[in-house]
Parts: structure tokens; sequence; C-alpha cells
């Protein structure tokens, strides 16, 4: 029976990112995916205009009725928008691990829009350091949300490592990838549970497709795993699976446009 994994997210109405991307994603991993939306954005490929919190009452209860009869074998968790609702997510797992039921959980820490939009704000930032880092098993930052959660300035490939570690000590037993899509070339830092740490190579590729990196990169990452694959596999693979929907993409929208999350259904 094909798996189901859940993404906790924001909802674009374009479809580069949040729950619709992540849909997408699972689909082409041949995963069915359900979702809870955490936060209603009006945005296109030019940016996001506005954004609408869902209550966090209305997560929990969502998050509780999708458990009792699609339980899921992943869980990504993308933008949260609240502190409120950051809270709600952690209980959530808080609520799994006392039953006992571990699964695979990718945290995409969603802080700020490509656009400079605040996604986040710094109560929401403290909550999700404190109660849900501790929860989860994998954290995929950019550099940007890497240099907030750590508490340090990171701009330059040599500030990987250390702030990676500072992030790590946060969680219990956490993955970091740290994406550095703004890196030339644009290379990811993974920092396994154990210490051992990797760089995955990644090449520039020119285009302006590049809508929901992120949010499709945590989503691949997940589906990897429940697939089956070990650490440094599924990010390598996830990291692929990213580099080709850039490069397959076709242009839509008159800003960033977004991947194409659906070529391995095309791949022939």
């Amino acid at each position: 029976m094909t798996q189901t994994v859940l993404t906790i997210a924001g909802f674009d109405p374009s479809s580069g990112a949040g729950v619709t991307a992540d849909l997408m994603v699972f689909a082409a991993h041949g995963l069915f995916g359900t979702s809870c939306i955490t936060s209603l954005t009006v945005q296109s490929t030019v940016g996001v205009k506005a954004s609408s919190p869902v209550a966090a009452e209305t997560v929990k209860a969502t998050l509780d009725c999708l458990e009792s009869d699609l339980p899921a074998a992943g869980i990504k968790i993308g933008m949260l928008a609240t502190a409120g609702n950051v809270m709600a997510v952690a209980e959530f797992l808080e609520g799994l691990r006392g039953r006992g039921w571990r699964v695979p959980v990718v945290l995409d820490p969603v802080i700020r829009s490509s656009s400079g939009r605040e996604l986040l704000d710094a109560e929401g930032v403290g909550v999700l350091r404190e109660r849900l880092l501790p929860l989860v098993d994998w954290v995929t930052p950019n550099l940007e949300e890497l240099g907030v959660l750590a508490g340090r300035i990171v701009m330059q490939r040599g500030d990987l490592p250390e702030a990676a570690r500072d992030l790590q000590a946060m969680g219990r037993g956490l993955n970091v990838v740290a994406t550095g899509g703004h890196l030339m070339p644009p290379d990811d830092l993974l920092l396994r549970v154990g210490g051992e740490m990797d760089w995955l190579s990644g090449e520039q590729i020119v285009s302006r497709s590049t809508h929901g990196t992120g949010c499709a990169f945590s989503s691949a990452l997940l589906s990897r795993l429940v697939l089956g694959d070990a650490a440094l596999d599924a990010a390598r693979m996830a990291k692929r699976y990213v580099a080709e929907a850039i490069r397959t993409a076709e242009p839509r929208g008159k800003g960033l446009g977004p991947v194409n999350p659906l070529w391995p259904l095309f791949d022939v």
C-alpha cells in the first residue's frame, strides 16, 4: 500500500511553495500526501502580499483528526506563522512520542519569504527553538534561517560548520542540512547525528524558476527517508531532485517561477 505522509505548512495559491507544492513532491515520490494548513497567503511568483494565520485551535484539531484516521509515516513541517501554531505542532509531536509513535520528522524553518516578508515573529522563533527543535529529526535551514536559529552571522561557506553544530545542540538526535543555494558553488552541508559532516556538491543552474526550492528539498528529503534511504543518501537524492526540478522547470509568471516538482513522472 502507498505510504501516507503529512505536510504542516502554509498555503501558496500560486502552488510554488507550501502545502500545494509539498503534495506534488510527495506524489512524485509515489507517496500519498495529507496536509494541515497553518496560514493562508496572498502571493504569486512576484512575492507575498499578505498572510492570514490559521488559528492554533484549528491546527490542533486538524492534526488530531488526520492522525486518528490517516496516520502518517513521515511528517514535514514548513511555515507555522505564529507562536501558537508552533506550540500546537510541538504538543502534537509530544503526543505521538508519548504513545510510542516514531516517524521521521523534517522541519523546514520558514522565517521570512524570499521577498523579505516576515513569516514567523521573534516569539515564534523562540518557541520553535525551545519546544519544537527537540522533537524533530531533521532541520533544513537556508543560510539566513541558520543564522537566526543559531544566533550567528552566516554569510559564507566557512560560517556553516560551527553554526550547524550550534543548531544541532538545540535538538536531541538532530540531523542538520544547511542549504547553500546562495553560495558559489551552491553546496549544502550535512551534519549527521553522530557528528559526521559531509558537503553535498551542487551546481549553479541559471534559471528564474527557483520559487519553492526549500519546500521541495525538505519534502523530497522526507520522502526519501520514508522510502528507506539512509541519512546521507536521502540528503543527496533530495538535492538531486531539486536540481532537476529547477533544470526542467518551464517559465511561469512575472517573477520567480516555481520549480517543476513533477519531473520524475516524465523522466523516461
